[in-house]
């Protein structure tokens, strides 16, 4: 049933699988969103279609063939929601006794380059059983049954999963599916000139060799390989469990990260330090040797109108280094995209990563960031590298584009407070391209602790200066250039006017922080269809609900993870945020992705004073190898391998989960035993594998095994 922009697909399902399929029983999960796929690819307009009264018909019919209670086409009502609380949601606390679970643990003796972290603590029988490499065992634990609910769950699972053997699986099933595991997924390691640190997209040294220039540095963008590798990146020798937070963002395990040519550089600004077999970073950076806070701090007593933690909520930080102004802003409830190029400052985001703060690798090169526009409330540049003034501003202009009307740039650099020559050159130049582009200058202040300074812009809330400009220079955009469509488009010298209908995205400021968490944004309409079929506002309400619910009442207590030890979380497939926004409670930060694919909602996450980023799935993520403790999939697999290779997504997924990490994957029964057979074949842990109505979900723990075999990636190599 196509809803304009947001259409909606019916994914097809299929019967069960053969691959045995752990069951457990211990709480009940709410039904799995479907995936919906949208004619609308992020990077165009946001803008919602009017409902007609013939959609709102055939919405209504669809609800009633809703194979969950609560699923992606169809959220149930509040009604609902109260009579099947039993049946689709049996809270489950991991320390009950009285919970049934089964796990099944595919790496007993598994061959790493690291220490060895697979020990499995879980109590219970064990009984041992031949796998793929005949050393794994499976520990089943087995608990008292004794809640009637659960046990009544327990007997209709296995019906649907083995409704014509009992409780009990084929011998010739189950070395069907051992067979298909040992045959298909011939696991190999990455050997690359990178080694520990390869990101397939940034590390392709055929294709920058190849390039006719690097001027614009796009010899550090995005060159993606044609075949995505299915090789898996190697660990660092001696690698061990990442020190958790707050404590990581002060120490990390040198051996996690094996890189002191930073430290040697940059030891004297505070950066980071070698001590002993940690790396330690005392908060400081080139900008605030004398730590971050303080800087911070001396922002907003340059300006109170910034207001950390309440006007201000989400930045982006341009060249962060190590991103300590980042690990420090949550102090003051602030999130902060940082990006660095993977350059010369030696696994400087990588350093960012394992401290437990988010960052990405990517460059101001040749391309539009992939963000949509108008969505940073405050740019920050502190020393980053980034000549402002050139070929016209065509880099400002693309932080123009991204920040809102109405926020603030904050550029603490040399020129504003030294007076050398080349210094005043640079000032007097990005004082009048700034006055061109009608940026306010708004104070320049000193900081006499760290000797350095700051001048801060704002960007206009109405087009009165644009229009009583002399000369239209920087020129404003052509109205066909669409400021939301960034996948690969080439950067342009050009403003886009902004928005002065009061129902427009960017006409307004966001309710403060955190009151526009929960709100819907006041651009959505209810005359327009939401991703699920609803008006948009009811849609976002719906989607919230939903995922506080399957947070609070399944994630938190019945996957039996410790999410203490969870920090980098990454949501796949986000549609409004509300995974991440569910997740607020907890001392984590979640990077939504919305895929190229799906219905362009990345503006509405950041409205809500959340974060993101456009990624297509068919290629790596834009990060370091082992760079997230928790990665979530909803009904993404399916759809991406329609496209492309499952085998390179997983790999990918590997790539960028730590060892102990944990990935959730909701989707059809048919993917669920794809991905649960992959998971198995690279030795994984199946903490929970869970089906009804042709809908599953799954949650496997990365181990640290790696591949004896080797496979050699020639365009990677030196």
């Amino acid at each position: 049933m196509a809803q304009g922009k947001y259409s909606r697909v019916d994914g097809k399902k299929s019967s069960c699988s053969t691959a045995t399929i752990v069951v457990v029983v211990g709480f009940c999960l709410v039904g799995v969103w479907m995936f919906m796929s949208s004619s609308a690819f992020p990077g165009q307009s946001t803008d919602l279609p009017t409902v007609t009264n013939k959609q709102k018909e055939v919405s209504t019919k669809s609800s009633s063939n809703s194979q969950f209670e609560d699923n992606s086409g169809d959220l149930a009502s509040d009604d609902q929601e109260n009579t099947n609380s039993d049946t689709n949601e049996v809270e489950s606390n991991s320390g009950d006794a009285n919970s049934n679970s089964t796990e099944e643990d595919a790496n007993s003796n598994p061959e790493s380059n690291g220490s060895d972290n697979n020990s499995n603590s879980d109590t219970g029988e064990s009984e041992k059983k031949k796998n793929i490499n005949d050393s794994n065992q499976i520990e089943t634990e087995k608990k008292d049954e004794d809640k009637k609910p659960e046990e009544d769950l327990s007997s209709e699972i296995l019906k649907e999963t083995n409704a014509q053997n009992g409780a009990f699986s084929t011998q010739a099933d189950e070395s069907a599916s051992e067979k298909k595991s040992q045959n298909v997924y011939n696991w190999k390691t990455c050997n690359v000139t990178a080694g520990p640190d390869y990101i397939p997209c940034l590390d392709n040294l055929e294709a920058i060799r190849h390039l006719h220039g690097r001027s614009h540095y796009e010899h550090r963008e995005r060159h993606c390989p044609e075949d995505p590798p299915t090789c898996l990146v190697p660990l660092p020798v001696g690698y061990k469990t990442p020190i958790k937070w707050p404590r990581s963002r002060e120490q990390i395990w040198y051996s996690n990260v094996p890189h002191t040519k930073l430290a040697e550089v940059k030891g004297h600004q505070n950066w980071v330090k070698v001590s002993g077999e940690y790396l330690t970073f005392p908060g400081g950076g080139t900008q605030f040797k004398n730590g971050a806070l303080h800087y911070i701090d001396f922002i907003q007593d340059s300006l109170a109108d910034i207001a950390w933690g309440k006007r201000t909520r989400v930045i982006l930080d341009v060249g962060c280094g190590v991103a300590s102004f980042g690990g420090y802003l949550f102090e003051r409830d602030v999130i902060a995209m940082s990006f660095a190029p993977k350059d010369e400052h030696e696994a400087q985001v990588q350093f960012a990563l394992e401290r437990g703060i988010p960052a990405i690798s990517a460059v101001m090169g040749t391309q539009r960031l992939p963000f949509p526009s108008k969505i940073f409330d405050v740019v920050h540049c502190a020393r980053c590298r980034v000549p402002w003034h050139i070929e016209g501003g065509k880099l400002l202009l693309e932080l123009n584009r991204v920040l809102r009307p109405g926020g603030y740039f904050v550029w603490s650099a040399t020129p504003v407070y030294r007076n050398t020559s080349e210094d005043v050159g640079i000032w007097e130049a990005m004082s009048k391209l700034t006055k061109a582009m009608c940026w306010e200058l708004v104070v320049i202040n000193n900081d006499k602790l760290n000797e350095v300074g700051a001048a801060i812009y704002r960007k206009p809330m109405t087009n009165e200066c644009y229009e009583n400009r002399q000369q239209n220079d920087p020129p404003l955009c052509e109205s066909k250039d669409d400021p939301d469509a960034v996948w690969k488009v080439q950067l342009e010298s050009c403003m886009h006017k902004v928005p002065v209908d009061e129902s427009a995205r960017g006409s307004k400021w966001p309710e403060t922080w955190p009151q526009r968490l929960e709100s819907p944004p006041y651009w959505l309409k209810t005359s327009e269809v939401g991703v699920y079929g609803k008006p948009a506002p009811e849609d976002f309400t719906s989607d919230y609900d939903h995922w506080k619910r399957v947070v609070s009442k399944s994630y938190l207590n019945g996957l039996g993870i410790d999410w203490s030890s969870v920090r980098n979380v990454m949501d796949m497939r986000s549609i409004y945020g509300g995974f991440a926004a569910a997740l607020r409670d907890l001392k984590v930060w979640v990077m939504n992705v919305v895929p190229l694919d799906s219905p362009d909602t990345l503006p509405i996450i950041y409205e809500r004073g959340l974060f993101g980023i456009y990624h297509n799935w068919c290629e790596s993520f834009s990060t370091y190898p082992r760079s997230y403790d928790l990665l979530h999939a909803d009904h993404l697999f399916s759809d991406v391998k329609k496209r492309c290779k499952l085998q390179s997504l997983m790999a990918e997924v590997d790539r960028m989960l730590r060892p102990e990490g944990k990935l959730i994957v909701r989707d059809n029964v048919e993917t669920i035993a794809e991905v649960e057979d992959m998971a198995k074949s690279l030795n994984w842990k199946i903490k929970t594998s869970y089906s009804k109505d042709k809908e599953g979900l799954l949650c496997v723990e990365k181990t640290l095994w790696r591949p004896t075999e080797v496979e050699t990636v020639p365009y990677a190599i030196e």
